[in-house]
C-alpha cells in the first residue's frame, strides 16, 4: 500500500470539499442568516489537513487497484465525517449520529431522513442537505479526475471504483477527457430541469435544489410533504421525466451527442430499463385504480413512484404504504433491481439482472445438453467467464450484506418485531433509495432507529454507493501490508 499517495489524494479531496462549502455559505449570507460558522469552521479544518496532505512528496505515483479502493471508501467516509459537522455547529441536527446519517444518506444519493420536519431547516442547511446529492450523484473523485490531472491507468482505478455498474469505460482516449463529459453533461441536464421546474411556477431557489435532489437521484425534499407539497401535475411530471432519464446509462447520452443514435437506441440496457418503467406502471396502475378517481389519476401517481423507486431516487407523491400487497411487491423489486449502471441510480443495476438472468439460462441448457457450446451475450458481445463470475459474485456478496444489515437492525427494539420495515430499510439503503414499507414508508422517516441501527444503515448505504468491493477492501486487513 502507498499510504503516502492514499493521503495526498484525500488532501486534494478535502480542498474541494472546503471549495464545495463556499456554495452553503453565500445562501446563508444572502437570506442572512447567522449560519456562517457552521461552514467556516469545517472549511478552515479541511483547508488546514488538506494543505498539509497534499504537501506531502510521493516518491511513485502509480496507483493500482488497491490504492483505487482505498481512496476511493476513505473519501467517502471523510466527506460524510466532516459534511456532518455543518449541521451539528450550528444545532440544526445537534446529534452527530443523526447529523452523519443524514450525510451519509445525502453523499450516496440514498434519501433516508432521520428528519420528522425538514421545513425547521435554514436556506443554507437546506441547500447543504440537497447539494450533498448532487455532489455524490456523479462522485466527488470523479470531479477530481475531472479537474487534477492524473496518470492514465491509476486514474482509471479510481474512476472504475467510484463509477456505478458493473464495468466503467472510457468515453474517449484520456480518463480525464471522459471525466469532463460526464461532468458536462450532468450539469447540462440539471440546468435544464432547473428552468423547466422555473417555468412551472417554482422559484429559483427550490428550483435548483430539486433538481439537484433528482441529478444525483437521492430524494430529499424541501417541505415534508416531497414533490405531493407543490399539487403540481406539471411540476410532477417534469421531475419524473427527468427521475427516468438521470437512471440511464450516461454512455446513451454520449452517443446521442457524437450521432451514433442507431447504437443508442440499441443498448440493450436502456432497452429494458425503459420496458421495466413502462410495464411496472401499467400493473400498478390498474392495481390501484379503485384507490383513485380515474385511470389517469392513477397511471399519473404510478409513473411518478415506478420512476422514483427504479430510478432510486425516493421523491414521493402518494403514500404507497396504503396501496395493494401487489403493487408494494413491484416497489420492492425495482428497489433491488435500480437504474442502469454508468447513471447516478443505485440498486443491483439493470445490466447485472441481464446477466444474472441470461447465465442463468445459459446454465439451464449446458445441463439439459452438456456437450453443447453456449456462449453469453451481451450488448452484442460474448461475456467473458470472469465477468460473469464477478456479476454472480456481486449478487452473492449484496444478498449476504442485506442480510447481514437486517438481522444487526433488528437488534432494535423500534422495530417492535416488524420484519417487514428492517428489511425494506436495508433494501432501501444499500440499494440507496431512501423510503422502505411500513415505519420507513414515504410519510415515516428513519428517526426512530438507535444510534447502533442507524451507523449500521450508514455503512449500507456507503457499501450501496461504492457497490460494496471498496468498502470491504478498505476493511481487509491483508490491504494494508506492503
Amino acid at each position: 500500500m502507498n499510504h503516502r499517495l492514499v493521503a495526498n489524494v484525500l488532501g486534494k479531496v478535502m480542498l474541494i470539499e472546503a471549495l464545495l462549502m463556499i456554495f452553503p455559505l453565500f445562501v446563508g449570507i444572502y437570506y442572512r442568516e447567522n449560519t456562517y460558522l457552521n461552514y467556516l469552521l469545517p472549511m478552515a479544518g479541511l483547508t488546514a489537513a488538506g494543505t498539509a496532505l497534499s504537501l506531502i512528496k510521493i516518491k511513485d505515483r502509480s496507483i493500482y487497484a488497491k490504492e483505487g479502493f482505498v481512496i476511493v471508501a476513505l473519501a467517502w467516509i471523510i466527506m460524510s465525517l466532516v459534511g456532518a459537522t455543518c449541521f451539528v455547529i450550528g444545532g440544526e441536527i445537534p446529534n452527530y449520529i443523526d447529523a452523519f446519517f443524514e450525510t451519509v444518506s445525502g453523499f450516496t444519493t440514498t434519501g433516508a431522513s432521520i428528519l420528522n420536519n425538514v421545513e425547521t431547516l435554514s436556506k443554507s442547511g437546506m441547500f447543504w442537505r440537497l447539494f450533498t446529492h448532487w455532489i455524490g450523484g456523479m462522485g466527488v473523485l470523479v470531479f477530481v479526475l475531472a479537474v487534477i490531472p492524473a496518470s492514465g491507468s491509476g486514474a482509471m482505478h479510481i474512476f472504475k471504483a467510484e463509477s456505478p455498474g458493473p464495468s466503467s469505460s472510457k468515453l474517449v482516449g484520456k480518463i480525464r477527457n471522459t471525466a469532463q463529459i460526464l461532468y458536462g453533461i450532468y450539469v447540462i441536464m440539471t440546468l435544464i430541469e432547473t428552468i423547466l421546474l422555473c417555468t412551472g411556477g417554482l422559484n429559483l431557489y427550490e428550483s435548483l435544489l430539486n433538481s439537484f435532489s433528482t441529478a444525483g437521484t437521492g430524494g430529499f425534499g424541501t417541505h415534508n410533504g416531497s414533490i405531493a407539497y407543490y399539487n403540481s401535475v406539471y411540476v410532477e411530471m417534469v421531475i419524473a421525466v427527468f427521475m427516468f432519464l438521470f437512471g440511464v446509462n450516461f454512455n446513451v447520452y454520449y452517443l446521442f451527442i457524437i450521432g451514433n443514435f442507431s447504437k443508442a437506441f440499441r443498448n440493450r440496457e436502456f432497452l429494458t430499463y425503459f420496458a421495466i418503467v413502462v410495464v411496472s406502471t401499467l400493473i400498478i396502475a390498474i392495481n390501484i385504480l379503485g384507490m383513485c378517481a380515474d385511470f389517469s389519476a392513477a397511471l399519473r401517481y404510478s409513473f411518478f413512484q415506478v420512476t422514483s423507486i427504479s430510478s432510486t431516487t425516493g421523491f414521493a407523491t402518494a403514500d404507497f404504504n396504503t396501496w395493494p400487497a401487489l403493487s408494494k411487491g413491484i416497489l420492492l423489486v425495482l428497489t433491488v433491481v435500480g437504474a442502469c449502471g454508468g447513471s447516478t441510480g443505485g440498486g443491483m443495476k439493470v445490466s447485472r439482472v441481464i446477466v444474472l438472468c441470461k447465465s442463468g439460462a445459459a446454465d439451464i441448457k449446458r445441463m439439459i445438453n452438456p456437450r453443447a457450446v453456449i456462449t453469453v451475450k451481451n450488448e452484442g458481445s460474448a461475456l467473458t467467464s470472469e465477468t460473469e463470475q464477478n456479476v454472480r459474485s456481486y449478487f452473492i456478496l449484496y444478498m449476504l450484506f442485506v442480510v447481514a444489515v437486517t438481522l444487526l437492525v433488528s437488534l432494535d427494539a423500534y422495530s417492535g418485531g416488524d420484519i417487514l420495515s428492517n428489511f425494506s430499510a436495508t433494501l432501501a439503503c444499500i440499494g440507496n433509495v431512501g423510503p422502505g414499507l411500513n415505519l420507513v414508508g414515504p410519510a415515516s422517516s428513519y428517526a426512530g432507529y438507535n444510534w447502533f441501527s442507524k451507523l449500521s444503515l450508514s455503512f449500507a448505504m456507503l457499501a450501496g454507493r461504492l457497490e460494496l468491493f471498496p468498502i470491504i477492501i478498505l476493511f481487509t486487513p491483508r490491504t494494508w501490508k506492503k
